[in-house]
């Protein structure tokens, strides 16, 4: 999950981090380096919370001072121009306007993408039909036939992390990645599905391929996707 990697950067980069809080339900907010703030959401994961995470980062990418509200699963990510001189007055504004927001719909644009499902880039599809214990065919039946949502846009450039899978197919990320996953790589990695957007190591399963550039850095708007929007996969083919 993208909170992961956060905390991931914190431990690295920052081993002693400043703790600022945690408050009403679990609400946790600290800091990263001078110019970096990590707002956690309490709870489990679900699509109200999630909403409430994107209004919240909608909201604060307004304020002064801040460059970025970069929104996570379950988290949001502040990055200052400057390093903020009241960090716990600051928090407080936070906290209070976490409280009174309401949760924004999934209200983006709709995106229907082509896969060929299985063949050369699809090499993890008979493990995930084996583990669901349902014939390839209908593995690819269920995921086209599902509408996904963009939780996030992380992890490496125009990556989104997509809700919405059916239990049935979930598929545990490898123990062992991939070593060189091809981008547009349609894949599964737990409860989320995904569609790989560089050619690189990946410990998600490959059930197919999408010719979609998922980031292009000069466009005006660089990423196919962004948070709210949904997501359709329709089949191209089928090669088994």
């Amino acid at each position: 999950m993208v909170c992961r990697i956060y905390e991931a950067v914190v431990s690295i980069n920052h081993p002693i981090a400043p703790f600022v809080g945690v408050i009403e339900k679990g609400l946790k907010i600290s800091l990263i380096g001078t110019l970096a703030m990590l707002i956690e959401a309490p709870g489990d994961f679900d699509m109200v919370q999630q909403g409430r995470v994107w209004a919240l980062a909608d909201a604060l990418s307004t304020w002064p001072n801040v460059q970025e509200a970069v929104v996570g699963v379950t988290n949001v990510m502040l990055v200052f121009d400057e390093p903020p001189e009241e960090i716990s007055a600051l928090s407080a504004s936070i906290v209070e306007l976490w409280h009174r927001l309401p949760s924004r719909k999934a209200d983006g644009k709709v995106i229907e993408i082509p896969v060929i499902y299985g063949g050369e880039h699809g090499f993890d599809l008979p493990a995930v039909a084996t583990r669901a214990g349902l014939s390839e065919r209908e593995v690819i039946r269920i995921h086209s036939e599902g509408e996904y949502t963009v939780c996030a846009v992380a992890s490496s450039p125009g990556f989104g992390y997509l809700h919405g899978l059916d239990p049935r197919i979930q598929m545990p990320r490898k123990s062992v990645p991939s070593l060189n996953m091809r981008a547009g790589s349609v894949t599964i990695g737990g409860m989320q599905t995904g569609i790989a957007a560089l050619s690189s190591p990946n410990g998600w399963n490959a059930i197919g391929w999408a010719a979609v550039t998922m980031f292009d850095s000069r466009s005006d708007q660089p990423s196919l996707m962004a948070p709210g929007d949904r997501v359709k996969f329709r089949i191209d083919r089928i090669e088994l």
